[in-house]
This record gives C-alpha cells, sequence and structure tokens, in this order.
C-alpha cells in the first residue's frame, strides 16, 4: 500500500474495539523493518526510543529532527505509520497545527499531540487550552484528501496526577475538539481503564507497561490499540547492558546465543537489493 490517503484510512480501519491493534514502537528504520517482517500492522515512532538513538534523554529532541525520523521509518515499509510527536513542539494552537503540517509532508498515517507541558512544575495544560491544541490539531489533520489520524494524549498519571475523573474530562474534550483516537498512559488497573473506555466514543489506546492488563482482558475492555512506548527499544539496550556486562565480568559470550537470533532474523527482514 504505497498511496498516502489509503494508508491512513487503512489505519483508521484496524482500530476496532475488542480486536486491539498491536502497535509497536520502532526506534530506526531496521528495527521497523523487522517488526513489519514479524506481522505487524502499522507502526509507531516513540519519542524515548528514537532519543536513546541520539544519545539523548526524551523531550530534547526537536520538531525538525522528529518529523525527520518519522517520515523515514513511514519509508522503510509499506505499513502506515504514526508519529510521536510529544506536545506538537509548540504550546500555542497556531504552532501544533504548523507541526501537523508537517506530519502530513512526511508521509504519515497519524500522529499524536499530547497535553504534557514539558515543565516540570506544572506539567500538564490549562484543560481549554489542551481542547484547543487538539482543535487546531484536527482541523490540519483532516481538512485535505488524507485523513490523518490525530490520537490525542491526556498525560496525567505520567506526572504526578493519577486523577481519573480528570483524564477522562480531558479525553472527551478532545474527543469533542476532534480527535480520532483518544489515550492515556499510565493507568494499570483494569477498571480504571474500562471506565476510561466506556466513557468516550472513539477508539482508546493503552500503553503497555510492566503491570497493565494483558492484551485479552484489554480487549475484553473494548480497548482498540496497544502500544509499548519506548519498551522495544529500552529492551534492546537492556541486552546490550546484559551482553555487555557479560564481557566485562566473566570473559564469556553466552550474549551469542540471542545475538545469533537477532541477526539471523535481521538476515530474513532485510532486503539484500538495498545493500
Amino acid at each position: 500500500m504505497t498511496d498516502h490517503a489509503g494508508k491512513a484510512r487503512r489505519f483508521l480501519e484496524l482500530h476496532v474495539p475488542g480486536r486491539p491493534l498491536l502497535l509497536p514502537n520502532p526506534w530506526d528504520q531496521g528495527s521497523a523493518r523487522l517488526l513489519a517482517w514479524l506481522g505487524f500492522q502499522a507502526l509507531a515512532t516513540t519519542s524515548s526510543g528514537f532519543a536513546a538513538t541520539l544519545g539523548r534523554l526524551d523531550g530534547s529532541v526537536t520538531r525538525e529532527e522528529a518529523v525527520g525520523h518519522a517520515a523515514a521509518i513511514a519509508g522503510a515499509t509499506e505499513l502506515p505509520v504514526s508519529a510521536d510527536l510529544e506536545n506538537g513542539f509548540a504550546d500555542d494552537p497556531a504552532g501544533v497545527a504548523d507541526t501537523l503540517a508537517l506530519a502530513l509532508e512526511a508521509g504519515l498515517a497519524g500522529c499524536s499531540v499530547e497535553d504534557f507541558t514539558g515543565q516540570e512544575d506544572d506539567p500538564i495544560y490549562d484543560a481549554g487550552l489542551a481542547a484547543e491544541r487538539v482543535r487546531a490539531a484536527a482541523e490540519v489533520a483532516h481538512r485535505g484528501p488524507v485523513h490523518l489520524v490525530l490520537t490525542a494524549r491526556a498525560e496525567n498519571y505520567l506526572h504526578g496526577r493519577p486523577d481519573l475523573a480528570d483524564t477522562i474530562a480531558r479525553l472527551q474534550a478532545y474527543q469533542e475538539a476532534g480527535a480520532d483516537v483518544l489515550y492515556a498512559p499510565g493507568p494499570r488497573r483494569l477498571d480504571d481503564i474500562a471506565r476510561l473506555v466506556a466513557s468516550v466514543d472513539r477508539p482508546v489506546n493503552v500503553l503497555a507497561l510492566s503491570g497493565a492488563p494483558p492484551v485479552a482482558d484489554l480487549a475484553a475492555a473494548g480497548v482498540s490499540r496497544i502500544s509499548v512506548g519506548g519498551g522495544f527499544a529500552f529492551a534492546a539496550l537492556g541486552a546490550v547492558v546484559e551482553a555487555a556486562t557479560e564481557l566485562r565480568q566473566s570473559g564469556t559470550y553466552g550474549f551469542w546465543r540471542h545475538a545469533s537470533a537477532g541477526r539471523d532474523a535481521a538476515g530474513s527482514a532485510f532486503d539484500r537489493s538495498e545493500g
């Protein structure tokens, strides 16, 4: 599927309550191609995973870097790709709209915009401003021939504000503002997730954190999408730490058990004709 509008349309169609889209988050072109080879139907970038490839922490990547990275991921496979665009790299709605225009130009099928300000002393945008930012993003995402799938994120739980009622109110406002998918990363209790899903009329994404309910339980609760954020990227870094520690401390090479599996997978997933 090479048609941009078709990819975006297909991406939205994959969001089915009770039959969640498993949306892995590659951190470079190689991991994107590997995940496509493994059979996933769509991909999403990870801001934290990408930042790690640059030797930085999450939140330190520029808009130009993020959009360029997302375009590279989108070009690596034929799958629809959604981009993690953090807070839209702007506080004001007009700036968020400018970022969405760049996302469309990058060939993306979707993107997410969150309500985290980037300021730990005042981490979440005022509810009214946050909804206006989503509305500005939706106007750009939906005004042309490509219906860019807009995911609006409520970040309370990731920033010390585990307030389910406020999170639900925000997602309802973002739905009204035009978001296609709603996402509140952080809740782990199945009852809370089920309440959140029942409170809105749009597909809901859940972040697969440690301790979160398994896929079958989330499906039964009506979840439409499950993503891993930086989980796969940091799992790969964790494997490097284990391998390096073994080499330095034990002088042994047991890491080749996993390395051989990775090498074989890459040999199958990567197209030799591309060098």
